[in-house]
């Protein structure tokens, strides 16, 4: 139980010229401290503002920074581009990107879009021009969540009966949230929506429920989620994603943490996940057993989810593109995390489950 598949599969060349368009939190504190782990190789940045830009490449030794997007593409080097924005602004990018004929590949962020149809037209307009799209849904890069697939691949659990992910924590909601309408599900739930899928394929229908978070002050309709997934199997799962937890902000102590659970007909696994405790480093954990192993078995790794997994979505991306392959968090992929993220606004909305269509 040791020698679970934790770590991305990594590309044989890493030297792949990168662009990277956007230069907040995600793109400066994730992205390229993993790049540079991993010897990727992004050589621009762009950002509308340019001392930032150059700040981030400065940091990174990225050789060229940009105030405009369309200056940085115009260097025929760039195979690879990066795109780390809001989501209701990455369509645009997308169209202009993809009219870049040296361009070959795209990692863009979730949620895809603010919405299902733009999610539909940027995965078109890759498809259109020929350019491989990758979705960063990074938490299936977290070092414990890709050892419960390993696990569950390897029929180490027997049939999965019920599974659960239980969040409680307070992140930090970003300035462009604001002009959303929405707050936790298409932002923080849709990773654990995602994993869920990721974990078990296709439920067959969702039942979800809000209510808005006390702290935070603009208007959302989906503060605390909580969801129920449906599988043909039998299967259960339950979501629990509780952004408020408890008046920590307000001077109670806290009790912060994400902790997950799966089981099985022939074992067991579960365990935690590290990021709330970012920017320290608290590894995520596994343990499992099983009918056959009785006892609890405990590996463990050095790796975090923030920064070092947000390895795997380039490396999947890079290694889709020299083998001609398609990634496995492709757009077609993605669409159907986004229609389960749009059911579960529907089924809040409506105070019903609400099925999960079969084609996106």
């Amino acid at each position: 139980m040791d020698d679970l598949d934790y770590l991305p599969t990594m590309p044989t060349r890493r030297d792949v010229p990168i662009g990277c368009i956007g230069s907040g939190f995600i793109m400066s504190d994730c992205h390229l401290v993993a790049y540079r782990q991993s010897g990727f190789n992004p050589i621009a940045i762009s950002s509308r503002r340019i001392e930032r830009a150059k700040q981030v490449a400065d940091q990174h030794q990225i050789e060229s920074a940009y105030d405009s997007y369309h200056r940085m593409l115009e260097d025929p080097r760039i195979e690879v581009v990066d795109i780390a924005v809001p989501p209701d602004v990455q369509l645009d990018i997308v169209r202009d990107v993809v009219r870049y004929p040296h361009v070959q590949g795209i990692l863009t962020q979730k949620p895809l879009a603010g919405n299902s149809a733009d999610s539909k037209q940027i995965v078109k307009y890759c498809a259109d021009a020929g350019i491989t799209l990758c979705v960063n849904q990074n938490m299936r890069y977290d070092q414990s969540v890709r050892a419960c697939k390993s696990a569950i691949d390897r029929g180490m659990l027997g049939h999965p009966v019920l599974a659960t992910i239980e969040m409680r924590a307070v992140p930090h909601w970003m300035p462009w949230q604001s002009r959303q309408g929405w707050l936790t599900c298409r932002i923080m739930s849709i990773h654990h929506l995602d994993t869920m899928r990721y974990w078990f394929g296709e439920p067959e229908r969702v039942f979800a429920s809000f209510r808005t978070d006390p702290r935070t002050k603009f208007k959302h309709v989906d503060g605390i989620g909580l969801y129920i997934l449906e599988y043909a199997s039998g299967l259960r799962c339950m979501i629990c994603d509780d952004v408020w937890a408890g008046p920590v902000r307000e001077g109670a102590a806290e009790d912060i943490g994400i902790r997950w659970r799966v089981e099985g007909t022939e074992g067991m696994a579960k365990g935690t996940i590290g990021w709330p405790r970012y920017p320290d480093r608290q590894p995520s954990t596994i343990d499992l057993t099983t009918t056959e192993s009785p006892r609890w078995h405990h590996p463990r790794w050095d790796q975090v989810w923030f920064p070092d997994a947000f390895a795997g979505p380039m490396a999947e991306l890079l290694v889709a593109l020299e083998s001609g392959s398609e990634p496995t968090m492709n757009g077609d992929d993605n669409l159907r995390t986004m229609a389960l993220v749009d059911a579960c606004y529907q089924s809040a909305a409506e105070h019903r489950a609400v099925p999960i269509p079969t084609t996106c």
